[in-house]
């Protein structure tokens, strides 16, 4: 009986045992499972190296005149900003909405996720997240967004490596920089620039409550497109910053007087056609493009805003084009369009046909050889070979000096003073000026039928009011690279005379004839040193051509079809009312 059931004690200790050791193998394989799979998650992570220094396409980052930034491309990140020598309120505002004991916990705090677990299980649903300023710099910077178990062990295993690599203020660092807020730009800076027109060191109380309301979703609570949702979150900021004894309640409600929808004061559509054209001079000054780049250019930021927005008020259904050149030919304003998120496609470079804001080269040539303003000339009909144009309405005024032939903008005049001194001494002015080249040996070249740009048509103009000296447009002062290393600066070539003193003067008195007693009109105001009209066949073009004591300015109307305007539009209608409300 005893050997029985020592035999019973025996079998049921061999099944515990045998029991035991199932559950012990089946934790050690799960164990092992587990470590396998936490390994193959690592290995799939990027390179820890490679994520702090993320390598991406080079930026080129354009200044105007002043030094001042307008634009940059292929840049994804603002100017970097530390907790050291940011105002205390912009980093506090953050911390007292997203992770109040940042400073006090690890990579994870468990009170935190605690606490979110038993708000979602009360409401049902996701309604509170538990990370930490550590888990969301590893989760938004480092990893993608899915919701896979693999990327919450590799958001944990990051969390945990940034943590022993770094101190608390760095981490912080790489948050508030690398942080996506608005239109795909990193960092609370770009957010700062783009949303409140200055940098994140200039941040008020309010406006840093409002950036760290858009942290829990930056759409949902984006001061542009959802401002009211923003002002209410932003509330919630400040009266956490009170709680936590950052601000005092008088401050919080001064901020709170100041929450204010977002006015996207950094608005860089007025100057996408202009960034577009000097970077093919950046490309074709310094090369590939293998490092970050800082373009010193000529653009007066405020002639453009106002350029910007004339050409928007007055264009209606037409398109248009606008450029500016100072007296040494630093272009100071191009708007090649209209808008240019419906169109890219700069019109300041279009060719097209100037009509008789080509003239001006005809006359020069009389000019030079002897003739003057009160020279008499004869407005009748005048046809050359089967080429017989006729004046606008068909009007002749006979007998006439060359300053109302000038003014008038007569057909038959400039076709009679070609006849006289030669077609290839006209073509050789314009070449003098700098667009022969592009010219057909015609007599309709003299009326304007030969295309050519706005930039090109503007240059010719500017030789004049640049008393007869050369004129080479350029876009670009400087270049230096990140580091402050200049990679090219403009070295001013010598100016060239080209027309004389005698010629200049006649011409300048024939180019304020028009505005004051001609075709250029409405183009007039006190400001206006002199000006042409010009209008192609059949009103597909218009241009007014006009200088100040600041620049000269050429400006196109017309359709991207090259289809008719309406018989209303003429150079000495839109273009020169455009010009007209630009300087006055």
């Amino acid at each position: 009986m005893r050997n029985k059931k020592n035999e019973r004690e025996e079998e049921k200790r061999s099944f515990k045992s045998r029991v035991i050791m199932f559950f012990i193998n089946v934790f050690l394989a799960v164990v092992g499972c587990v470590g396998l799979y936490v390994l193959f998650v690592f290995l799939q992570m990027p390179s820890l190296d490679s994520i702090l220094h993320e390598t991406r396409e080079p930026a080129i980052i354009f200044l105007d005149k002043n030094g001042n930034e307008i634009r940059s491309m292929g840049r994804i990140m603002g100017n970097p900003v530390s907790v050291d020598n940011l105002p205390p309120h912009v980093y506090q505002a953050i911390l007292s909405i997203e992770d109040k004991n940042f400073y006090e916990h690890g990579a994870i705090s468990y009170r935190g996720t605690l606490r979110a677990v038993v708000v979602n299980l009360f409401h049902g649903h996701f309604a509170a997240g538990g990370s930490t300023i550590t888990q969301q710099t590893a989760k938004n910077i480092f990893l993608t967004r899915d919701k896979k178990i693999s990327r919450k062990i590799q958001e944990l295993i990051l969390s945990h490596w940034l943590e022993n690599r770094f101190n608390k203020n760095q981490i912080l660092d790489l948050y508030i920089n690398r942080i996506s807020l608005v239109g795909g730009l990193r960092g609370i800076d770009a957010a700062s620039n783009i949303l409140f027109g200055h940098g994140a060191n200039k941040m008020t109380v309010a406006e840093s409550a409002q950036i760290a309301a858009m942290l829990k979703a930056p759409t949902t609570y984006s001061p542009l497109k959802n401002p009211e949702r923003n002002i209410k979150r932003a509330r919630v900021v400040l009266q956490e910053m009170v709680k936590q004894n950052y601000i005092t309640l008088e401050t919080a409600q001064k901020a709170a007087k100041e929450l204010k929808p977002a006015s996207h004061k950094n608005d860089k559509n007025i100057y996408r056609y202009w960034t577009d054209f000097v970077k093919e001079e950046v490309e074709s000054r310094v090369g590939n493009l293998d490092k970050d780049l800082y373009v010193y250019t000529t653009m007066d930021t405020d002639l453009q805003a106002r350029v910007a927005a004339t050409l928007s008020d007055n264009i209606g259904e037409y398109q248009g084009a606008i450029v500016a050149i100072a007296k040494d030919g630093a272009i100071e304003s191009m708007v090649g369009g209209d808008d240019y998120q419906v169109s890219q496609f700069n019109r300041v470079l279009a060719l097209r046909q100037p009509g008789s804001a080509f003239k001006p080269v005809v006359y020069l040539v009389a000019l030079e050889n002897g003739m003057t303003p009160d020279s008499y000339v004869n407005d009748s009909p005048f046809s050359i070979g089967d080429y017989n144009p006729k004046n606008y309405n068909e009007h002749y005024y006979g007998g006439i000096n060359l300053a109302t032939a000038f003014a008038k903008s007569v057909n038959s005049v400039p076709l009679k003073l070609t006849k006289e001194y030669g077609i290839d001494n006209v073509l050789k002015m314009a070449a003098r000026l700098g667009v022969g080249n592009k010219l057909k040996r015609e007599y309709s070249t003299v009326l304007g039928a030969s295309e050519m740009n706005l930039l090109d048509l503007t240059t010719i103009y500017s030789v004049i009011w640049n008393d007869g000296k050369s004129v080479r447009p350029y876009s670009i002062t400087k270049i230096k690279d990140a580091k402050g290393n200049v990679l090219y600066e403009r070295n001013p070539s010598d100016e060239i005379t080209l027309l004389s003193p005698q010629t200049v003067e006649y011409m300048k008195e024939l180019l304020y004839e028009v505005v004051t007693k001609g075709t250029g009109k409405r183009a007039y105001t006190p400001k206006v040193f002199g000006g042409k009209t010009g209008t192609s066949n059949d009103n597909r073009d218009a241009w007014f051509v006009g200088a100040t004591a600041d620049f000269v300015m050429g400006v196109w109307v017309g359709r991207d079809d090259n289809t008719s305007m309406s018989s209303k539009i003429t150079g000495g209608t839109l273009p020169a009312t455009i010009f007209h409300d630009i300087v006055k």
